[in-house]
């Protein structure tokens, strides 16, 4: 790195999905506009067509962003279009975009935390933008310590000011998903934190569960338990959650021994952890909407385009795709997109311009780090989303 910036560059490629990405008509797109935060793309021709009607294929250009990264784990947008990327080991904030040029995009690191301590799973997590930055100018962050896992607001090269501490830390099971809802709330997803699941069943514990707190870290009001700032519980680890239009939430479920979940969650729903691992008969506990083995999913980050939800997953090495209805009701089975393309997945969101933004995660014990990697890639789909939002 020189001078704060970081290389970067553009890859560009067509993956033609086939069969493995079947189109439905509750996936559809308009055709890709300029990008918000720069020049129109510059995607390659799709090697094979075909339309929603004919349910044939989906394809998918992807594009790589930026490259020589470490570990990026969180991302969020600003509202120029540039995008905040924490790494977890380093404990930087960098900053993506807008600006751009023959080689991509600018990467420029704004500053590196000296309060986070990384480890196992644990470091600088999740990143969220204030709905109220034009004004307040702050973003938040999840971060480990070495005693606990916090959340901080700060603004940019400021000192982080915690808001909520005392999250279980250890050295996997951290959790570290943070974004604010549709209602103006912070979510916050914890990991157990345990090595027998202690925690996730255990209503005065902050670990396994996603959290509703205020910008102050106070529990949001209209939770399920007042004075409580738990939203769900039963939760392994938690690295990903989105809202789709209806406001639904999902959430992936990470790190359990058999299985990797995608689950609707709601308030004051318990999922199941350490008791019950994907699809059960107690009626106590939610049942996922999906599950996948365990060594094909181990999922992370999790967007939403639409009607459909992506989550990227650094142990299956892929991005699960579901499709689903306005109300919410899946549609067909998963398919998978990009398995070994790009090794380790971690984070995915939904880009201002409506294409996904994608992390890799080789940097790392259990990765195989090419040149170029960790790398951020765009994926703009054939049948439409780029210059849908």
């Amino acid at each position: 790195m020189t001078n704060g910036v970081i290389k970067r560059g553009t890859r560009a490629g067509a993956v033609t999905l086939g069969a493995v990405l079947s189109l439905t008509a509750a996936c559809s797109f308009g055709p890709p506009d300029p990008d918000v935060a720069g020049a129109p793309p510059n995607l390659p021709t799709p090697s094979a067509s075909a339309g929603a009607g004919d349910g044939g294929e989906r394809e998918v250009a992807a594009t790589v962003l930026a490259t020589g990264l470490e570990v990026p784990w969180g991302m969020a947008f600003l509202p120029d279009g540039s995008a905040l990327v924490t790494e977890r080991d380093t404990a930087r904030i960098l900053k993506v975009g807008p600006e751009s040029d023959a080689e991509g995009l600018k990467v420029t690191e704004v500053q590196r935390l000296s309060e986070v301590s990384a480890g196992g799973d644990g470091g600088l997590l999740g990143i969220a933008v204030s709905p109220k930055y034009t004004t307040d100018q702050t973003v938040y962050v999840y971060y480990s310590t070495d005693k606990d896992n916090r959340v901080a607001k700060l603004k940019l090269k400021g000192k982080p000011q915690p808001i909520l501490t005392g999250i279980p830390r250890s050295r996997n099971d951290n959790g570290g998903q943070l974004k604010f809802g549709p209602d103006g709330q912070l979510y916050v997803s914890t990991g157990d934190g345990s090595t027998g699941g202690s925690q996730a069943q255990n209503p005065k514990s902050l670990g396994g569960k996603i959290l509703r707190i205020t910008a102050a870290g106070n529990p949001a009001p209209g939770n399920p338990v007042k004075n409580s700032r738990v939203w769900s519980s039963g939760h392994r680890n938690v690295q990903g959650f989105a809202w789709d239009a209806g406001k639904r939430l999902y959430a992936s479920e990470s790190d359990q021994r058999t299985s990797g979940e995608l689950n609707v969650i709601a308030k004051g729903k318990n999922y199941g952890w350490p008791t019950v691992e994907g699809a059960g008969t107690d009626a106590k506990f939610a049942n996922p909407l999906v599950t996948w083995p365990a060594e094909d999913s181990n999922c992370s980050g999790v967007a939403v385009l639409e009607r459909m939800i992506a989550t990227a997953c650094p142990g299956g090495q892929r991005l699960w795709i579901v499709d689903v209805t306005g109300n919410g009701t899946l549609i067909g089975r998963p398919h998978e997109l990009l398995t070994g393309e790009y090794g380790r997945l971690r984070a995915v969101t939904a880009a201002p311009d409506g294409s996904l933004w994608v992390s890799t995660s080789n940097q790392e014990d259990g990765g195989e780090p090419g040149p170029d990697d960790d790398r951020i890639i765009r994926l703009v789909f054939s049948d439409g989303g780029a210059g849908r939002s």
